[in-house]
């Protein structure tokens, strides 16, 4: 009896102890303090950590541009393809957060640029960042990939009113007539939005309505 007491208290001790442990990283992780990670993990905790919403370690850093921290979770051979709970990669996160380095950075390390639904390109084009876009159309990113609502990187940056990006994809041969779901073009989208200097552009190299 004695023995099994024992044995209680030294399992709920060792599962507190890993408890503190999984608390610990994951905000030494959103505090960006690659030390504490690193030694955590020495200590025996798992490089894909993630939290309650599927979010691991590798995708808190790109999520928060921790760049010292992306590299030594990479260093030990962080899961870089895993998703969240809502279907996001590190590359995806690190792409809308619009830091070409950290993009650069999980390239590098074989990040899927073309995966299936939302891919990176459509939350660089979400975040605004001409940089990182083009940084994605250079590493291979598919231009033409339908987003979960059937649209393309070019009528997100329509929808968005963002002239530069519109610019930068038709530039890279994006699909200008490719329609939606529903049959409509960034043509289109443009008009019904009231974008005139994106409409007249689109006009001018060719679109068709």
């Amino acid at each position: 009896m004695r023995r099994r007491f024992l044995a209680w208290v030294l399992a709920l001790v060792a599962g507190l102890a890993q408890a503190g442990a999984y608390d610990d990283i994951l905000g030494a992780a959103n505090r960006g303090d690659s030390t504490a990670v690193i030694d955590l993990l020495k200590r025996g905790m798992d490089v894909n950590t993630a939290d309650q919403g599927g979010s691991t370690l590798l995708m808190i850093a790109a999520r928060n541009g921790s760049q010292a921290l992306l590299e030594a979770l990479l260093i030990n051979r962080a899961n870089v393809n895993r998703r969240n709970q809502v279907g996001d990669t590190a590359l995806m996160l690190a792409a809308l957060k619009g830091s070409p380095e950290t993009v650069q950075m999980l390239l590098d390390r074989s990040a899927d640029p073309n995966p299936s639904g939302w891919t990176p390109l459509h939350y660089a084009i979400f975040g605004g960042n001409k940089e990182v876009a083009a940084l994605m159309l250079a590493k291979g990113a598919s231009i033409d990939a339908r987003a979960p609502n059937g649209q393309s990187a070019l009528m997100l940056a329509v929808k968005l009113g963002n002239f530069e990006l519109v610019q930068m994809l038709v530039e890279a041969d994006a699909d200008m007539d490719m329609a939606d779901y529903d049959g409509v073009t960034a043509l289109r989208l443009g008009v019904k939005l009231g974008h005139k200097e994106i409409v007249e552009y689109l006009r001018k190299t060719g679109a068709f309505e």
